[in-house]
């Protein structure tokens, strides 16, 4: 559970409601059902219009990016995994690998290590591995669009339901008692627009990018690692360019010259 998606609705909402009381408004005033359902219920619809059917389920499936841990992966075990086929393929070959595969519980390690260990070159390698992962960013960055369009149709669909309000108001203008409680309750509407897509949508939506990039930077790393092992890179050499991965700092990419050393 991504306990900070939880804790930053809850203090986008509630502080709102404090800060409405402390001004001596009433949190009742705001949390009116027909403004819910317009403006919600009219903003998924919308969001639903602009993409496939199969897109629109697979943003509510991937809401575990924002909400969830979908990171299963140990980064340092990985590592402690390549560093350790590094050391077995420079001792017994790349063919000794074989038996490691079925022991790699991440599938797209042991995708890549299985190329390995049938010869594949490493340009084709890192060609059909970075294709993979070119896919996966796809893929997941259809759910994050979906909740990046919701946030930009919210507010107008506030409008509407503040529109509506009003003009139900105005129906009732031979009742003055009821003048004053149908604008307020018509702008509800309006908030909950605004509210909607600058504390929910927008903010899973950037949510869900970041998530993929540490998804989609973990790939480069095993990529970079099972290169380096078919390359018959060090150990060592290895081990200290994952790492820089794992302190948010990307390797850069080696001269020629450097990568022979480090397979000498």
């Amino acid at each position: 559970m991504d306990f900070g998606t939880i804790l930053g609705l809850l203090i986008g909402f509630g502080l709102i409601l404090v800060g409405q009381a402390l001004e001596g408004g009433h949190v009742s005033s705001v949390l009116a059902f027909p403004p819910v359902l317009i403006v919600f219920g009219g903003t998924l619809g919308a969001a639903m219009v602009g993409a496939p059917l199969k897109d629109v389920l697979f943003a509510f499936k991937s809401l575990k990016l924002a909400f969830g841990n979908p990171q299963k992966r140990n980064p340092g075990e990985l590592v402690e995994l390549l560093v350790k086929m590094a050391k077995t393929a420079r001792r017994d070959g790349l063919l000794a690998l074989d038996g490691l595969v079925q022991g790699i519980d991440d599938k797209f390690m042991q995708t890549a290590v299985r190329h390995v260990v049938d010869g594949v070159e490493s340009g084709v390698l890192r060609e059909i591995l970075e294709a993979e992962i070119g896919k996966k960013e796809r893929d997941l960055g259809v759910a994050a669009k979906f909740w990046e369009a919701a946030g930009g149709y919210a507010p107008t669909i506030g409008i509407v339901g503040a529109v509506l309000g009003l003009i139900h108001t105005m129906e009732n203008l031979n009742d003055p008692s009821k003048i004053g409680s149908g604008i307020a309750t018509a702008f509800v509407a309006t908030v909950y627009g605004v509210g909607g897509a600058n504390i929910i949508f927008l903010p899973i939506a950037a949510k869900m990018k970041r998530k993929v990039e540490l998804l989609l930077e973990l790939d480069e790393m095993i990529i970079e690692g099972v290169l380096g092992v078919q390359a018959g890179h060090n150990a060592h050499v290895i081990e200290a360019r994952l790492e820089m991965y794992l302190s948010g700092k990307k390797p850069a990419a080696e001269a020629p010259a450097k990568q022979a050393a480090a397979s000498a």
